[in-house]
């Protein structure tokens, strides 16, 4: 299929010469974006993907007469910004309606399509010679990299980069940063949403079919790193179920400090926080988490907790357990995982949630920030930071939305039974429910 058959195309044409006087910049570049997405939901993805690449591609290497109108169509940019702006914006208007249409495999042509041109020749004339160096400067940049997250889940690569494995998070930063055009923040929350909604149903079949003896385990594989140890993790976590289970702490705790002010509700938080935590931790945590909130947002100490404040404060001590300034992880992040304690911070951080829901955004971005910074380090230099992750995972897989774990007591007569220290007593259990919140 060829583009100017179409009577739609050759308008478009018409619309973006350079010498129109009658539009500007922002005209002409909508007028790509509803060309892209009027041929994406008529062409076979075949033939969107030539044009794309006549359009933003082929255009650069000059010397075709066929080529030329081409040109027209990105020559009226000037600016290396919107130039960029503008091809992510097409790209995402691709990626946004063959993943809606489980075209996946045009997601990563599409991204190859650049791949092919990270080393070009820069011998043509002046004016296409600029284009071209904008477009090599957009394949090595971190837009770049965030497309080919897109790609990740259905690359058949088996050796990939250990902090693939969680582009979830990375996903969710893409999806709240208002730099980033509406099409890739709907294309990056579906995505993560997806994979998320992916891992806990692997999860729960994966421990259904490990518990029994009939079932061909491997139907099922293991969503997680962990191994078969997954499964006493697992244990370890719903044990804390039941009247004194961290659902209901949180609800006390919300109905203890609703008259509390911001002060008296900082002093509350840690006390919750750090129940039930050995005592050797929690003089870490009071050391260095004390000062931080007692000296944050002294102006508004006199005021009643409100839902605005109960989210700031929540995300406040997110940050202190994670990173501070988006980059590097705090001192509480380092000091907790470098003693060994990742399921202790995941329980924390879990418990922040269950009082404000609203903040699990944030801290999901937070994680990214932490995976970003890590990830030029191998993964044997990081495996504390991946032990974290895999069993934030698991937890909040765990208290989940829609799918409830129980454990149930098989020898009842095991007379030397142990609630707390004979998990191989108790299976887990696992159940869709339905009309209720997300974390």
């Amino acid at each position: 299929m060829i583009a100017k058959s179409l009577p739609s195309s050759q308008k478009y044409q018409d619309i973006v010469k350079p010498n129109s006087q009658k539009l500007n910049l922002q005209i002409r570049q909508e007028m790509i974006f509803r060309y892209l997405v009027e041929i994406v939901n008529k062409w076979p993805p075949e033939d969107v993907l030539r044009e794309f690449k006549r359009l933003f591609i082929d255009c650069l290497d000059f010397g075709s007469s066929d080529i030329i109108p081409a040109i027209h169509g990105i020559s009226f940019i000037n600016d290396e910004h919107e130039f960029r702006n503008t091809i992510k914006r097409c790209c995402y208007i691709l990626v946004n309606n063959w993943a809606s249409k489980r075209k996946h495999k045009y997601i990563q042509e599409l991204i190859n399509l650049f791949a092919e041109y990270s080393n070009i020749e820069l011998n043509y004339p002046p004016d296409l010679n600029l284009y071209k160096c904008w477009l090599q400067k957009f394949v090595i940049s971190n837009d770049y990299e965030e497309l080919k997250l897109f790609a990740y889940k259905y690359d058949d690569t088996k050796k990939v980069h250990w902090s693939n494995r969680y582009s979830a998070y990375l996903l969710v930063a893409q999806s709240f940063d208002v730099n980033n055009p509406q099409e890739q923040q709907e294309a990056a929350a579906n995505l993560s949403k997806q994979m998320k909604d992916t891992f806990k149903f692997e999860l729960a079949m994966y421990i259904a079919r490990s518990q029994s003896a009939a079932s061909n385990v491997s139907r099922y594989s293991n969503p997680s790193i962990l191994g078969d140890d997954v499964l006493r993790l697992i244990k370890i976590i719903v044990v804390k179920k039941g009247i004194f289970s961290y659902e209901n702490l949180a609800n006390i705790f919300l109905k203890q400090t609703q008259n509390q002010t911001l002060k008296e509700f900082k002093e509350s938080i840690q006390k919750y926080l750090f129940y039930s935590i050995n005592q050797e931790l929690v003089k870490v945590f009071r050391h260095n988490l004390t000062d931080k909130l007692s000296s944050w947002n002294i102006d508004h100490d006199e005021e009643l907790i409100n839902k605005h404040l109960l989210l700031r404060s929540c995300n406040r001590i997110v940050d202190c357990l994670t990173t501070e300034n988006g980059r590097e992880p705090s001192l509480l992040f380092v000091a907790l995982l470098s003693q060994g304690h990742p399921l202790t911070l995941v329980i924390i951080l879990l418990k922040i949630i269950l009082i404000c829901q609203n903040s699990r955004s944030h801290l999901e971005i937070r994680i990214a920030n932490l995976i970003s910074y890590y990830e030029a380090y191998s993964e044997d230099e990081c495996q504390w930071l991946i032990n974290f992750i895999e069993f934030f995972n698991i937890t909040f897989a765990i208290y989940a939305e829609n799918i409830e774990y129980n454990l149930i007591k098989m020898k009842e007569n095991d007379k030397n039974y142990d609630s707390q220290l004979n998990l191989d007593t108790y299976r887990v259990f696992s159940q869709i429910r339905e009309n209720t919140q997300k974390l």
